[in-house]
């Protein structure tokens, strides 16, 4: 009786768990590439989601389909061998939470989408490839438009909005005809171990966190023609905030790790840290607010770049753009304020969009300055080879433009670092490697105040003008330097506004120590 009790109990369970589980081809799905799957998966979804939720199955096989909405409580579980197939006929796709992006574009279509869904997951083995290349190639035959209008009618491959207790994990997000995967005002959102192999097309962003809150994403490994892990936030009305990564891969066409452009609402309390970045075609890290957004509370550390093209650019800006037409506002200035990157080793690329290629560049605009910003602990290869006439160039404020490494190029006056309307920078334990000779200054700051200089290590470069420039600073202290090599002096002062520099303990050998035109300057060797 015992035994046969056991085995009753046993046969519910199981029957309990199966219930839950919404095999599509039971919906009559074929894995066969050719039929178009819509339909039947999507009955499989309302059927699943209508019964109290559950998973809806994708066994091995090939299912070609068009939007297909998630709703509250399914989770997708793609098996092993299951392939997700995006059609390539643009009408097969929805477009439910139409926005513009940062390029003035009207976007939102969608492979797979979810709107205002909690408790849903996208698990498994299995991938999703949205055939990019060849839905673009299908599109030019009917869309007459230039590209820069008709690729935003080409559907992201997954989408989530305003969604609750979101599970990504394990999957292989493949080929999306623009961004990979787009997550707008979601909360409470896990992303484990997903892949993302994303290029053919133009704007194959791999990850945008769009306003989103209490986001961890962990042992993800992205490749993206267009940026790779991306935080947006299209809509002044959320935040992106309380987000924590780890662990990540990131090779990139564009940037790998991005704040912005999009920005209306802050990006605060974010902590990035393990990622290795490789083969980079743009930035490294860029960290942008120009539409108006707070981003501050940001802290970036233990980053490995090879062969990255820039390895940072910071940038307040005054774009000012609204991306949700009859929802938001044009916003004044914002701000980006108690940001920490430390702990960077970085080999830049020889070949960039600056030429010659430089390190850092950290920027805002007159009258908005960047506050208490903090590199520490930065190792930087570079290749070197500026000239003295580089060393002087001026580089455009481009107050409302799209902010880029480009934007400000090709030239900057510094291979090191160049920063400019800067308020509260500190810069520790910095040190560079150049392959040849560079005439221009490892640093270069315009319109900076409060600026600290410790612990840096400047390789020998030798016939420079200056070794650091400062040109319209005030309240700067210079310590604890090691210069190699020679140059006409230490650190060049100029401008009516610089005072109060300070160098003290520093080992320059027989270069002389400052030149200056103000009297307000100490040194102490």
């Amino acid at each position: 009786m015992r035994k046969q009790f056991l085995f009753v109990s046993v046969l519910l369970l199981s029957v309990a768990i199966n219930a839950t589980d919404f095999d599509i081809t039971r919906y009559g799905a074929k894995g066969d590439g050719i039929t178009l799957n819509t339909t039947f998966i999507q009955k499989a979804i309302d059927d699943c989601h209508s019964k109290g939720g559950g998973r809806v199955l994708f066994p091995a096989g090939k299912y070609l389909s068009g939007t297909i909405i998630i709703k509250d409580g399914v989770t997708i579980q793609l098996n092993k061998d299951a392939l997700l197939l995006g059609s390539t006929n643009t009408e097969d796709y929805q477009n439910i939470d139409p926005f513009t992006d940062g390029l003035g574009v009207d976007v939102g279509w969608a492979l797979l989408v979810a709107v205002d869904a909690k408790n849903i997951g996208i698990t498994g083995e299995g991938a999703i490839d949205g055939q990019g290349s060849k839905l673009k190639a299908q599109q030019i035959q009917t869309d007459t438009r230039p590209e820069g209008q008709r690729w935003g009618r080409r559907p992201f491959l997954l989408r989530l909005v305003r969604c609750e207790k979101v599970n990504v994990s394990g999957v292989t997000l493949l080929y999306a005809a623009a961004w990979t995967s787009h997550y707008f005002q979601c909360k409470n959102v896990k992303i484990e171990k997903v892949k993302i192999i994303s290029h053919g097309v133009a704007h194959n962003d791999g990850m945008d966190i769009d306003g989103c809150q209490d986001v961890h994403i962990k042992d993800c490994d992205i490749e993206s023609g267009d940026d790779a892990l991306c935080f947006k936030t299209t809509s002044s009305k959320m935040a992106c905030s309380g987000i924590v990564v780890t662990g990540m891969r990131l090779k990139s066409g564009h940037g790998a790790i991005k704040m912005g452009t999009e920005s209306m609402a802050p990006f605060e309390n974010i902590t990035i840290s393990d990622c290795y970045i490789y083969n980079t075609n743009n930035g490294g890290i860029k960290l942008l607010t120009v539409d108006g957004a707070h981003l501050r509370n940001v802290l970036i550390s233990d980053i490995i770049m090879v062969e990255v093209k820039t390895p940072i650019l910071i940038r307040l800006g005054s774009r000012l753009n609204v991306f949700r037409k009859g929802k938001d506002e044009k916003q004044p200035t914002g701000t980006l304020d108690n940001v920490v990157i430390r702990n960077v080793k970085a080999k830049a690329a020889d070949s960039a969009q600056l030429k010659p290629p430089s390190g850092i560049l950290i920027t805002g605009v007159p009258g908005h300055y960047i506050t208490d910003l903090t590199l520490e602990n930065i190792q930087i290869d570079l290749l070197g080879t500026g000239t003295a006439n580089q060393a002087r160039q001026v580089v455009p404020e481009a107050i409302d433009q799209y902010p880029e490494v480009k934007t400000f190029g090709p030239i900057i006056p510094a291979y090191g670092v160049w920063a400019r309307h800067v308020n509260g920078l500190k810069l520790k334990n910095i040190s560079f490697r150049i392959k040849q000779n560079d005439l221009r200054p490892a640093f270069v700051c315009e319109d900076g105040k409060d600026i600290e200089i410790t612990g840096w290590k400047i390789p020998a470069t030798t016939g420079s003008e200056a070794i650091i420039r400062l040109e319209n600073v005030a309240d700067a202290v210079i310590s604890n330097n090691i210069v190699l090599g020679n140059a006409e002096c230490f650190v060049k002062i100029e401008g009516t506004e610089s005072k109060n520099v300070k160098l003290t303990k520093n080992k320059t050998g027989k270069i002389k120590p400052v030149e200056s035109s103000s009297s307000s300057i100490s040194s102490t060797f």
